[in-house]
């Protein structure tokens, strides 16, 4: 299972972390992505949701 979100697709982002001396290097940015329980079709599955996502509600949990 990919570190994707779900429902939009949101997957990590990258860039360069800056030295004091402005010698770049690789880095990351992922999302902060949830492991949830929804309703994918008629059946509850566990699935990676970001927190905007889930705040936005675009998705509904399975309870």
């Amino acid at each position: 299972m990919s570190k994707v979100c779900h429902s939009c697709g949101r997957g990590p982002a990258f860039g360069q972390s800056r030295s004091h001396s402005m010698r770049a290097t690789k880095r990351r940015f992922d999302p902060n992505l949830q492991k949830v329980r929804i309703f994918v079709g008629a059946a509850p599955r566990r699935v990676y949701v970001c927190t905007r996502c889930l705040k936005a509600g675009k998705v509904s949990k399975a309870v």
